[in-house]
């Protein structure tokens, strides 16, 4: 079956970008060409090829492009995926930022160019991969028509994977709360902007571990299915205008809150 459009996952390793990833890309599901985005070229590589494998029918379309989260990086990355054969006669459907970062310092011993390293990687590399983002969907649907103009044409979806730390942070996580917190306002300015475009735009807040497996943790509440964290994302893509899921809590069952 051939895709009926392609996500962009940054963010995409073993422990729970592959199990959105493999959602997304099931002739079942998601039936999306996938284009995954992290740092290290062969384990992108060896994730890519490992996905192929695990998805049936054996033409599931897992494309890797290795980048940081550099804004020039990422703006060579998208522009890789929009030449890349793959992805021809296609449109994005979802774009992910998945993207894990922590830091950890007393505050005296912070210095003001690390905190700003760290809010460079996270928040600013949240605001550069959702404008690149941003301006595929506008690029490909005509334009920042509105839904009034379009008829309720939704152009695609933006979701930003958030945690606890975007709401409170914890004694030395300044700079990891700091940059949660941002990207937190960028998703929720850029919702306020652009929802009327027909671009959804989403923050998750998940609150807990996040594992690719099938396992008597995952069946029994104590840590997250990636699996079910694609199915979430997946179910918010399909949220028609009428209404559409801003911010989202999740957590495993057994988690306390």
């Amino acid at each position: 079956m051939a895709p009926n459009g392609f996500a962009i996952l940054i963010g995409a390793g073993p422990t729970s970008g592959a199990g959105v990833a493999r959602i997304l890309a099931h002739p079942a599901r998601g039936n999306m060409a996938v284009a995954l985005l992290a740092r290290n070229p062969t384990n992108l590589e060896n994730l890519a090829t490992s996905l192929r494998s695990s998805i049936p029918g054996g033409s599931a379309v897992i494309q890797p492009f290795p980048t940081d989260t550099d804004p020039e990086k990422l703006r060579r990355a998208f522009s890789d995926i929009s030449a890349h054969p793959s992805f021809s006669g296609l449109k994005l459907q979802i774009a992910i930022w998945h993207v894990k970062h922590s830091s950890k310092k007393p505050f005296l011993s912070e210095t003001a160019e690390a905190f700003n390293e760290s809010i460079q990687t996270y928040t600013t590399g949240a605001f550069a991969f959702a404008q690149e983002a941003l301006r595929m969907m506008y690029e490909q649907n005509g334009g920042e028509t509105s839904l009034a103009e379009t008829g309720g044409k939704k152009k695609g979806t933006i979701v930003f994977t958030g945690t606890l730390g975007a709401l409170r942070t914890n004694a030395e996580f300044n700079a990891y709360g700091a940059g949660r917190a941002g990207a937190r306002m960028v998703a929720q300015g850029l919702a306020k902007e652009v929802s009327k475009n027909g671009v959804h735009v989403v923050h998750t807040i998940a609150n807990g571990p996040i594992r690719d497996e099938d396992s008597e943790e995952t069946r029994t509440g104590v840590r997250m299915s990636a699996e079910s964290v694609g199915k979430t994302y997946l179910w918010l893509h399909e949220q028609d205008p009428s209404l559409w899921t801003h911010e989202l809590d999740l957590r495993p069952a057994q988690e306390k809150f």
